[in-house]
């Protein structure tokens, strides 16, 4: 598929990279591009003239799609498609960016997110034909189709029954979320941008043994996080268990931000989130080797979002440190140490600095208790015993007589669980005494 880019911009010099980007990783082929500084054109987007050279571009360089990096309204995708030979499909960069998500889309969770976010996206041009087609009483207005008042009714009908499912599915997630704690578990989440080296990250961290769950309870776990150097690889959540001594970790990657997303589709994929928001620890990556005040404006986003729900501490990871020298590293931890205190620098793609990440993470989490359990010798006390080695550190085990003397570390839930089985191995004895 070739496309074209086109970008228009209220004052400056267009930047195109991203959307060149972002239609790569659709898979179109990327020809050429045509850009303009001027305000936006109510009926075009671009000014008549430029319109025009548009369109002669998409003929001689024979594409298949024109992609704007611009929300265009159904007024001005009408218009635009007049102008543009007649095989050559217009679409912006929020069509684009769901066109993205439905090719990445493999989990019942994400197809339903995207379903939510294009019917977020339709419906107020549906609203638009009912109210343009009420108003001038003719169904074709502006050849925007034909108006079905019934469309808009369905598409509200369908929002609400994909908001109940990812109410289920979320639900069942907080579920394991919990189960996992109750086992020990500590939650750790990767967040940032597309980029960023989220992916790669991951793949340093975790050890070699998959994360073992039930099919039916985890459906998108994937056997591996891919790295590739494109948009939106990761559009689920990958998980898997990272190797901190003594811990049980896991850590979860999630879908990347991206600059300029409005509001309804920020709010479509914001259960994705919640592995985020819900865990334990957030590390946000961070592309070290991208311009300062980039960095600096994804940053502020970043926090934006995540410290609207999560009450987890986030550590920044600047990532990629491989492509920067020590001085210009220097630079950028001091331009950016408000929004980013004390962070972790790493080279993902090397392994450098891992080990301190690490430790970090070890650190960052929620402190270990020392606990020591006297049981008493039931037939029960031994399936105790091997579920405490399970889900803690065990500094010793004393057997006696009567009683076994279990001394262990672990996180306070795992203590009470601990507690709780117990005073349930004693309850008998208290009873026939």
């Amino acid at each position: 598929m070739r496309a074209l880019i086109a970008k228009r911009v209220d004052s400056g010099t267009p930047d195109t990279e991203e959307i060149t980007d972002l239609a790569r990783a659709a898979g179109y082929e990327v020809v050429g591009e045509v850009t303009q500084s001027r305000t936006a054109d109510p009926a075009l987007q671009f000014g008549e003239g430029k319109a025009d050279e548009l369109a002669d571009k998409a003929s001689m360089a024979d594409v298949s799609t024109v992609i704007f990096d611009n929300r265009l309204g159904p007024y001005q995708m009408y218009n635009l498609g007049r102008k543009l030979p007649e095989d050559v499909e217009v679409i912006d960069r929020f069509t684009l960016i769901l066109e993205i998500f439905g090719q990445r889309a493999q989990t019942r969770k994400a197809q339903l997110q995207v379903e939510l976010a294009e019917l977020r996206y339709e419906l107020p041009r549906a609203e638009a034909k009912t109210s343009l087609a009420k108003r001038d009483e003719h169904p074709g207005f502006m050849g925007l189709g034909e108006y079905d008042e019934s469309r808009e009714r369905d598409i509200k009908a369908q929002i609400s029954r994909i908001r109940d499912e990812l109410g289920q599915i979320e639900r069942d997630e907080e579920h394991r979320r919990e189960r996992r704690r109750d086992s020990g578990f500590d939650l750790v989440a990767l967040a940032g941008y597309t980029n960023a080296g989220k992916s790669t990250l991951l793949r340093r961290l975790a050890v070699d043994l998959e994360v073992e769950e039930n099919e039916d309870l985890h459906p998108d776990l994937d056997a591996t996080a891919e790295s590739q150097d494109r948009l939106f690889t990761t559009l689920g959540t990958t998980t898997r268990r990272a190797d901190i001594e003594p811990r049980d970790v896991l850590v979860t990657d999630t879908v990347g931000f991206i600059s300029d997303l409005p509001h309804w589709l920020v709010e479509s994929f914001k259960s994705t989130l919640d592995s985020v928001y819900r865990a334990d620890l957030v590390l946000l990556v961070v592309d070290v080797s991208e311009p300062v005040d980039e960095i600096h404006e994804k940053l502020v986003t970043c926090h934006d979002t995540l410290y609207e729900r999560n009450e987890a501490p986030i550590v920044t990871v600047l990532n990629k440190i491989d492509r920067v020298s020590e001085t210009e590293l220097e630079e950028k931890r001091t331009a950016l140490a408000a929004l980013a205190p004390n962070p972790v620098t790493v080279s993902a793609q090397e392994g450098t600095n891992v080990e301190a990440l690490l430790e970090r993470i070890d650190a960052e989490l929620p402190d270990w208790r020392d606990e020591r359990l006297v049981l008493p010798m039931t037939d029960e006390t031994m399936s105790l015993v091997s579920w405490i080695h399970d889900n803690a550190h065990v500094d010793d085990v004393t057997y006696g007589d009567e009683d076994v003397l279990v001394a262990f570390a672990a996180r306070p839930a795992v203590i009470e669980q601990a507690r709780s089985r117990a005073s349930e191995l004693r309850a008998p004895s208290a009873e026939s005494a």
